[in-house]
């Protein structure tokens, strides 16, 4: 079953396209990066999706059936920091929260364990650090125990710390069967958290599937002879590898990820009489693969 299904979406603001005919489906029990630099469509799309906006085309499911209220109670939302009163605890906002949702109310000592913040429940809101408070924002989309959770840009303004404290609660909430469906600008940490990813550019669709296959990093190896072009021409014709080009003064090869192998290339140059003066391998970095696929 397809937990959102968008088909053709599309969204302008005047002469501004905002989304143009994005088309994905996202998989039950995934976690579903939305990626693409600010500007990019990331909150318009899910704003649509929770009925926050309202699309110019297209349409979308959810849960393989046209949205109604039942199935939005099945979805928990952080589509922007809530507004918890400061001078308030943890439990006291929860309350307040569970109010205004008209669920949740005999949730909050289970939430607070899942966001680890139970030792912190009776504590005003004002105390809490940076990571803490989106914790306790999480914690808030968790009431009522919905199947989905949709998430703009959990890790947006936090420190190290926070990150890390954000992107295991997601892991831990993915192990329990949920499904989140989160935007980020951050490549690097849809690359750790996220299963499968679409990548947005200027309210287009770029591609989306697998993390593991989008965002694959080819292994690159940086070779140097005295003859670069025949050192070139050489390698291109050795087995496995993807691409073979000249860059400032060295060639790159490239292999898979994982199959590049330094001793197979110094002897498959050594049996066509080149001696190689340089050799060693480069990891594609995830920037460069991101820019590539938005380029």
């Amino acid at each position: 079953m397809a937990i959102l299904t968008v088909n053709q979406l599309s969204k302008k603001y005047g002469k501004i396209t905002a989304l143009q005919q994005v088309s994905f489906s996202v998989p039950q029990g995934s976690v579903f990066g939305i990626l693409g630099p600010n500007g990019s469509g990331k909150t318009t799309l899910l704003g649509i999706v929770m009925e926050v906006l309202k699309s110019s085309g297209g349409t979308f499911q959810l849960f393989d059936e046209v949205p109604t209220e039942k199935t939005r109670q099945r979805i928990g939302t952080l589509l922007e920091t809530p507004n918890f009163y400061h001078y308030l605890s943890a439990v006291q906002n929860l309350k307040i929260t569970a109010g205004i949702k008209k669920r949740g109310a005999d949730d909050i000592d289970r939430v607070l364990q899942i966001v680890n913040l139970t030792q912190r429940q009776h504590s005003p809101f004002s105390s809490y650090s940076l990571g803490m408070k989106q914790r306790l924002a999480i914690a808030a989309a968790l009431l009522g125990n919905p199947d989905v959770l949709v998430l703009d840009e959990p890790t947006n303004g936090l420190d190290p710390v926070g990150i890390a404290e954000i992107r295991e609660l997601i892991k831990k909430l993915a192990k329990e069967g949920k499904t989140i469906i989160m935007a980020s600008h951050m490549l690097d940490e849809v690359e750790k958290v996220c299963t499968h990813v679409a990548i947005l550019k200027f309210g287009k669709l770029i591609t989306y599937g697998d993390v593991n296959e989008i965002l694959i990093n080819d292994d690159i190896v940086e070779v140097v002879s005295s003859d670069l072009e025949r050192l070139k021409n050489t390698l291109i014709n050795m087995p496995n590898n993807t691409h073979v080009q000249i860059t400032n003064e060295t060639v790159h090869v490239h292999f898979a990820a994982g199959t590049a192998n330094l001793e197979a290339i110094n002897k498959f140059c050594f049996e066509n009489g080149i001696v190689l003066s340089h050799l060693q391998l480069k990891k594609k970095s995830l920037e460069t693969k991101f820019l590539e696929l938005t380029n």
